[in-house]
């Protein structure tokens, strides 16, 4: 078992990723233009796997190894072969299946038994003392639960009290959308070999890979030529996007963003966005909301412009504005519906968050100058399906959502999508469990907006808004832990990541 609520990821992580469907095709490219066996690569599967395990845990002796009947456990077999010829004790335990072992975990296979290796049956007794236990069983083609005897031994593996160490991918979890079916291994280290799969960083991955580790195998020059079709954003990449500001700039270089929401008794969403959105270095935020909000606003934050929702108003901001955020604490009410209606007449740019995306999904339309931050509950109502088949494949839910309405798609969570009309698409590889807590989603929005406003396109403000916000979070929980974070606590902390010149050295 591990501590899932903090991500800790190794700096050494490619920023590509490769759908789980593509991985046989790279390895075999890879294979071809270099001139090496796909049998050579698993070889050296196993070799960075081995290699890991005695850095990770030095001083485990007896080795539990877990094979599946596929290429994963055909890994397994050579992690066993290099653990035993320097004097490790090993127990090799193998799934049979009714199909003959490809070539290549044949080979593996015969080169234990060769070596004296013993293979037992997947219900034979474990040892008495485990010091580490190695997950082979099941690789990135799973597309379904496990069956017997596989979910009885990733079952028993989690009850042990020994770490588990998944090869590739922890058995169970699909590669393809990080959706757990049946049984999956809790891995306290995962080590992913050649490329990085949607379903390691997105879904339920976070509850089951523990530490995720990367090995190239020797292909890092020939993956660099290749054009991966998704990214991994962590705070490293901060200042791709957020560059040093002139020493001559003024508010109205940075930004001139328009907040629209609070309805009767909502005060504290539009609050957080706003503030946000000044923490985050827009030059000027203009707030309008219910009349009974302004005094409370602007006694909390000064330097808020805030003013009631009226038509005059808000035609007069629409035009004053160069980025409109419009949802948090709309409410659903004409009050809400009126503002919405005349928001949609603007062809600049724009974030519509909270009951905006409510309204939206009664009234569908696609536009491309909008970015919309759904969590999965508002995304299975903008696509009038279930949460949980929004949560069953998140990859494929945020597709859908811009196929349908354009512009760029924020699909909030674990693993956080973000998804363009024009077919790029990111994870954000940032965040905790402490951000599971009301207002989380007010603050990203104040902070996408922010940054769209500083000469960011949408999807790149989405992109970095999301990076900001979820190492924001990450700093603040490294210090004080998860459980009790506040939406506001990142108030303090904004300053490090949108400032990512200093952040290395402050964060």
């Amino acid at each position: 078992m591990t501590d899932h609520n903090l991500r800790e990821n190794p700096a050494s992580l490619p920023h590509s990723v490769w759908p789980a469907e593509a991985i046989s095709q790279l390895e075999t490219a890879a294979a071809d233009s270099l001139g090496i066996s796909l049998f050579e690569l698993m070889q050296r599967a196993g070799g960075a796997a081995f290699e890991h395990l005695t850095r990770r845990w030095p001083d485990a002796r007896h080795w539990l190894i877990l094979c599946g009947h596929g290429n994963n456990g055909g890994d397994g077999y050579i992690v066993a072969r290099l653990a035993q010829a320097v004097g490790f004790e090993v127990t090799l335990l193998a799934c049979e299946g009714s199909k003959p072992l490809a070539e290549e975990a044949q080979t593996a296979r015969d080169s234990w038994l060769a070596a004296g290796g013993l293979i037992h049956a997947a219900d034979a007794a474990w040892p008495e003392k485990v010091d580490v236990i190695i997950d082979a069983l099941l690789g990135t083609g799973l597309n379904r639960p496990p069956h017997a005897p596989y979910d009885a031994l990733i079952t028993k593996a989690n009850q042990h009290h020994a770490p588990i160490f998944a090869v590739d991918i922890p058995s169970g979890l699909q590669a393809a959308n990080g959706t757990a079916p049946g049984n999956v291994i809790e891995a306290a280290e995962t080590l992913a070999f050649i490329a990085l799969k949607p379903g390691l960083l997105t879904g339920k991955a976070r509850d089951y890979v523990g530490k995720l580790n990367y090995h190239a195998l020797g292909l890092e020059n020939w993956l660099a030529g290749q054009q991966a079709p998704m990214m991994r954003y962590d705070a490293s990449d901060l200042s791709r996007w957020l560059t040093p500001r002139r020493a001559t700039s003024h508010k109205g270089d940075n930004g001139r963003l328009l907040v629209i929401g609070g309805d009767h008794g909502t005060a504290g969403a539009i609050r957080m966005t706003s503030e946000a959105a000044l923490r985050s270095g827009a030059g000027l935020v203009r707030v309008l909301t219910h009349k009974q909000n302004i005094a409370s606003l602007l006694t909390a934050r000064p330097e808020l412009m805030v003013q009631e929702l009226t038509a005059e108003a808000l035609d007069d901001g629409l035009e004053w504005a160069d980025v409109i955020v419009i949802g948090p604490g709309l409410g659903q009410g004409d009050w809400g519906k009126k503002a919405l209606k005349k928001v949609e007449n603007s062809q600049k740019p724009m974030l519509w968050d909270a009951d905006a995306l409510n309204l939206l999904a009664i009234s569908p339309e696609k536009r491309q100058n909008r970015i919309i931050t759904p969590h999965p509950g508002e995304a299975a109502r903008l696509l009038n399906i279930k949460t949980a088949e929004i949560e069953s494949d998140r990859l494929h839910a945020a597709q859908r959502l811009v196929k349908r309405y354009g512009g760029v798609v924020v699909l909030k969570g674990a693993g956080t999508i973000i998804a363009s009309q024009q077919g790029e698409l990111a994870f954000a590889d940032v965040g905790n469990a402490g951000m599971a807590s009301g207002g989380m989603g007010d603050v990203l929005s104040g902070i996408i907006g922010a940054l769209s406003g500083q000469k960011l396109s949408l999807y790149d403000a989405a992109c970095a808004g999301c990076v900001v916000h979820g190492a924001t979070a990450d700093a603040i929980a490294a210090r004080y832990g998860t459980r009790g974070m506040l939406a506001t606590d990142l108030f303090s902390e904004l300053y490090l990541f949108v400032n990512p010149e200093i952040s290395n050295t402050k964060a």
